[in-house]
């Protein structure tokens, strides 16, 4: 990758600056601004996350906010309230204070004498959440948003729940968040003050998993922050930027057909990550593509962006199923709307074994009880570009559910957007889930997974009121998979796979679940896309480059592992990982000579359950962090636990934090929470 070093602009940094809020709590930000900013002023644009600007993101801010600084913007990444050297308590994601404080910020930046009023917001995953939220309170001055890897739904497609399923990235993710809530201030911004800052917020910590395991339905809780409650409510323009391998792409197409504002939409192969660096490739030059964007929006250039398709997607082509890929063949295709009137539905019929064009008559019924390992070659609910994320081979977890296989294609079929299943069902159990797995399976048998959907049963009408199933009862559900666009080869074969678990991604239903399926009367449809003279006219995309950084001294590396046991005395399958947590570069320790800092932050996940016992589930989340220079060692400790019963969840947690070697603090969380259809 190109690092660029010369820019129009010459820039300055400045470390710190403190923007008050209207109680008086200030919020600590690091600004890029070009030299003569005061003389004439410029447009800003604002990130907004907990993720600690000083150090644990330090790595990846400089080379974002130096580039857009550096082509004539005031580049500003600010911490939350309660996060990094910000004052204050974060006592939960998405609060209206934080939309209160942005609000604030924006208010305070286009005051600045190098701020000519016009202001951008950006940011991926929890920045690109709250560039969303912010822009439905249309604080004056915010005329556009760059939103990468978020959501418009946050019971929909967030880290919680999948289709009223409880996601174990509900405990993952919530123990990453809880573990960095209870990191110090550093002594060298906030000042004497730090330490009774730092109790303030251990103090204050909250079970965070807990907490959202406490709304299991889509309740009010989940609607504050959902912007698809009022689309009409974002008036300024919206880039909205994921990948099909990232937990969030679901929200793009949506925001496409919802918003009325101006809107793009932009989806690549890439995970959970910043285009311009993600695996698998195509890596493209996404700064300038962010500097296209903001130079129409907030400079009033001409700069043809808004002459594009409205919604530019990768077309994945079929390769061998991997868990790392480095590059993902396909090509750039479009759509100039959304919902496009081009793609046409395509139905499949669910017949005995067979998916059929035409149904069976008489209809049948077939069935399937899944193990409870079903699942293990499903990869990460969002990767990050690391080794063994991705899906597998499909075959294992296909040969422990119910399998539909058309004939072999006689042509090549392309798909663009949402697969849909329709299935008339029954079960013996009250409370079920179906999970659905749309597979491409090769003429050597290999199974790749091209998408997949789950739903709680109970969730039938939807997510608001569930209701227990009626055992034998027969039922009509509706299953939308995920968006993808994917070209399946001619004389290979569609696999639709259902099974009742899906483990370690979604946790498994209180009993063990037989799930029928009435044949002849349930159908697959694929949104089929037709090829398009506008994909060949389409200009490429930029090469990726970024602006310069600091380079960390790694003084102690991860060996990360992930892997798959199983003892066969107990029949329990234990699947665990081991790696970074901080953007190190790989490395467990590091060294950040610019502000003379040893960061360290290490995550170890635990998963295990027997094959026939959901009630055996278990998964155990260890961090360990750790803040060092001369005259200051700070280490945080965190280890999350999570079981069930039939009638309840229990999370646990013990946080320990240590000063110069000795504990200052410990506490142990126990909490039992009622399953509610769960």
């Amino acid at each position: 990758m190109r690092i660029v070093e010369a820019f129009p602009q010459n820039i300055r940094v400045i470390e710190n600056l403190w923007i008050p809020m209207r109680d008086g709590v200030r919020l600590a930000a690091r600004v890029w601004l070009p030299e003569d900013a005061e003389r004439s002023p410029i447009p800003a644009v604002l990130e907004y996350m907990p993720y600690r600007k000083r150090d644990f993101t330090r790595l990846r801010d400089e080379p974002l906010h130096h580039y857009f600084a550096g082509h004539g913007y005031a580049s500003i990444r600010l911490d939350l309230r309660g996060t990094g050297d910000s004052e204050g308590v974060l006592l939960d994601e998405y609060l209206e204070q934080e939309q209160d404080d942005a609000v604030d910020a924006i208010a305070w930046i286009r005051e600045q004498p190098w701020c000519d009023g016009s202001i951008g917001m950006m940011g991926l995953s929890w920045g690109g959440f709250n560039a969303l939220q912010v822009a439905a309170r249309r604080p004056p001055g915010l005329r556009a948003i760059l939103t990468m890897c978020s959501t418009d739904d946050r019971y929909a497609d967030d880290a919680h729940y999948k289709g009223g399923c409880l996601l174990n990235e509900n405990l993952t993710w919530g123990s990453s968040f809880f573990s960095l809530a209870a990191w110090p201030p550093d002594p060298a911004i906030a000042g004497a003050n730090w330490r009774e800052q730092w109790q303030q917020r251990l103090d204050s910590l909250r079970l965070f998993p807990a907490v959202w395991l406490q709304h299991p339905h889509r309740d009010d809780y989940w609607r504050h922050g959902s912007v698809c409650e009022d689309y009409a409510a974002i008036e300024c323009a919206v880039y909205a930027v994921g990948g099909w391998s990232d937990g969030y792409v679901n929200a793009i197409p949506r925001l496409m057909a919802g918003l009325s504002a101006p809107r793009k939409g932009l989806i690549g192969p890439w995970p959970h990550a910043f285009p311009h660096a993600a695996v698998p490739g195509p890596r493209i030059g996404m700064f300038q593509e962010a500097v296209r964007w903001w130079d129409h929006w907030l400079k009033g250039i001409e700069t043809g962006i808004m002459d594009e398709p409205m919604l530019r997607v990768w077309l994945e082509e079929w390769v061998p199923p991997s868990p790392y890929l480095e590059y993902r063949p396909g090509r750039w295709v479009a759509e100039t709307e959304w919902p496009s009137p081009r793609i046409q539905a395509r139905r499949w019929h669910l017949n005995v074994g067979a998916l059929g064009e035409t149904p069976d008559a008489p209809e049948d019924a077939v069935r399937v009880r899944s193990p409870q390992t079903t699942g293990l070659k499903g990869g990460e609910f969002y990767g990050y570009g690391a080794e063994g994320e991705g899906p597998l081979d499909q075959r294992e977890d296909d040969g422990k559910s119910l399998v539909f296989d058309s004939d072999p294609l006689p042509r090549r079929l392309e798909i663009l957007g949402a697969p849909r299943v329709d299935l008339v069902l029954s079960v013996d159990r009250p409370v079920a889930m179906a999970v659905i797995r749309l597979n491409d399976v090769a003429p050597d048998g290999t199974s790749s997974r091209v998408s997949y959907g789950a739903l709680n049963l109970c969730h039938r009408d939807g997510h608001e009121q569930p209701r227990p199933l009626e055992p034998g009862e027969r039922y009509r559900v509706r299953i939308t998979l995920n968006d993808i666009a994917y070209a399946f080869p001619a004389g290979h074969t569609l696999r639709l796979s259902i099974s009742t678990t899906y483990w370690p991604l979604i946790w498994p239903s209180p009993e063990p679940v037989a799930l029928t399926v009435h044949t002849g009367v349930s159908t697959l449809e694929l949104p089929e896309r037709p090829p398009s003279a506008l994909d060949r006219s389409l200009a490429p995309f930029a090469p990726p480059e970024r602006g310069p950084g600091a380079e960390p001294t790694a003084l102690e590396w991860v060996d990360p592992h992930r892997t798959v046991e199983h003892d066969l005395t107990t029949n329990e399958t234990i699947y665990s990982t081991f790696g970074d947590a901080a953007d190190l570069e790989g490395a467990a320790l590091a060294r950040l000579e610019e502000i003379d800092l040893t960061v360290g932050h290490t995550i170890r996940r635990t998963f295990r359950i027997n094959e026939t016992d959901p009630l055996s589930a278990q998964a155990l989340i260890d961090l360990d962090a750790r803040l060092h220079r001369e005259d200051w060692d700070v280490r945080v400790t965190c280890q999350t636990r999570m079981s069930a019963t039939a009638e309840h969840f229990r999370v646990s947690a013990e946080l320990e934090v240590f000063e110069n070697g000795a504990r200052i603090f410990h506490r142990d969380y126990d909490e039992w929470i009622p399953r509610q259809l769960l």
